[in-house]
C-alpha cells in the first residue's frame, strides 16, 4: 500500500482510512477473519443489535437479482448480551474502528443498547438504524418521520458521548428532511443508503418469492439512485456522510466520495469477494497516490465545485 494519509473524521470519529464494511454483509467480523486482514479496513459496521436475540424472518430471506441482491433478514442477530460476551472481546483487539449498528422495535430498545454498550470497552461509534425495510415494527418508522427521528436522536444523545451516525433510509419523499430533523437533536453523521424496498414473484408458485414477500434491494442496481441521494444531502447538511449502496471497486467509492461521501461503506460485494473491501483501500490508496500531495479530505465533495 502506498504511503500515503488516508485520514478521515466522521464527528467525533477518526478513521485511518474511508472504507468501512457495511451492517448485515460482514457478520460480527471475526466470520472474515479468515479471508483478510480486518486490521486494514477503517472501520467495521456490525450486524444490527437489539436488546434481545431476534431470529429474523421466514425463509426465503435473501436472492439474487439482476445487478443486485434482495433482502429479507430482518434484523436477525445475537442479542446484546451475547454480543457483549462473545462478540466483542474479539473486536475490541482490533485497530479498525468498531461501529455497532442498533436497531430496535421502539424508543427504549434503541436507548437501552446505547447505554449499555457506552460502558464498554471497544466501542468506537453507533451507526442508528432507522431504516429497515424489512421489519413490520422499528426503526423505519423513526426513519420516515423528521420529528420522530429527532426526537430518537435527542434521547440517544442523552445517552452516550460516542458518536452518533444515523443510517437513513432511501424509502422517502425527501431524505434531507428526516436529516435536517436528526442534524438538529444532536447527530454527528449520517450513512445512507440503506436499501430500497422490492420484491421478486416467483410464476410458477404465483406468489412472492421472500417469506417476508418484501425485502430490501442493494448491489450495483441501486448504485445511480444511492449517488443521487449522496449528492442531495451533501448540499442540505453540514454533517459527514458515509455512502454505500452498489459500491463495487474503488472507483465507486471514488464516485461517492467526488458526491460528498467523507468515507463509503461496502456491502453486497462482500458477498461476492470476500476481499472486496480491503482491495478497494489498496485502490484508494494508489488513488491517493497519485493525487499526492493532497490529503484524502481535500476530495470529498469536488463534483460540487465543477
Amino acid at each position: 500500500m502506498s504511503n500515503v494519509d488516508m485520514t478521515v473524521r466522521i464527528g467525533g470519529l477518526t478513521l485511518k482510512n474511508p472504507v468501512l464494511v457495511s451492517s448485515g454483509t460482514f457478520g460480527y467480523g471475526r466470520e472474515f477473519a479468515d479471508f483478510i486482514d480486518l486490521n486494514k479496513l477503517g472501520g467495521i459496521i456490525t450486524k444490527a443489535i437489539t436488546p434481545k436475540p431476534r431470529a429474523g424472518n421466514p425463509p426465503p430471506r435473501i436472492i439474487e437479482t439482476p445487478a443486485g441482491v434482495l433482502n429479507a433478514i430482518g434484523l436477525e442477530n445475537c442479542g446484546l448480551d451475547v454480543f457483549i460476551k462473545d462478540k466483542l472481546p474479539y473486536l475490541k483487539d482490533l485497530s479498525a474502528a468498531i461501529v455497532v449498528n442498533v436497531a430496535g422495535a421502539c424508543e427504549s430498545d434503541y436507548v437501552e443498547v446505547v447505554s449499555s454498550l457506552s460502558k464498554e470497552d471497544g466501542v468506537d461509534a453507533f451507526e442508528i438504524n432507522i431504516s429497515c425495510p424489512n421489519v413490520k415494527h422499528g426503526g423505519i418508522e423513526f426513519g420516515t418521520d423528521a420529528g420522530r427521528a429527532g426526537e430518537l436522536v435527542a434521547n440517544l444523545r442523552s445517552a452516550t458521548k460516542l458518536p452518533l451516525i444515523i443510517k437513513l433510509s432511501p424509502n422517502v419523499a425527501d431524505v434531507c428532511e428526516i436529516a435536517a430533523g436528526a442534524e438538529a437533536a444532536g447527530a454527528d453523521a449520517f450513512s445512507l443508503v440503506n436499501t430500497y424496498r422490492g420484491m421478486a414473484i416467483d410464476i410458477a408458485k404465483e406468489r412472492p418469492v421472500l417469506g417476508n414477500k418484501i425485502g430490501g434491494l442493494s448491489g450495483p442496481a441501486i448504485k445511480p439512485l444511492a449517488l443521487y441521494q449522496v449528492w442531495k444531502l451533501y448540499q442540505s447538511v453540514k454533517l459527514p456522510i458515509i455512502g454505500m449502496g452498489g459500491i463495487m471497486n474503488h472507483i465507486d467509492a471514488i464516485e461517492f466520495i467526488y458526491a460528498g461521501a467523507s468515507a463509503v461503506s461496502v456491502g453486497t460485494a462482500n458477498f461476492i469477494d470476500p476481499s472486496a473491501s480491503v482491495k478497494i483501500v489498496d485502490g484508494l490508496s494508489t488513488w491517493l497516490a497519485e493525487k499526492s500531495p493532497r490529503g484524502f479530505e481535500y476530495f470529498i465533495g469536488r463534483a460540487h465545485r465543477a
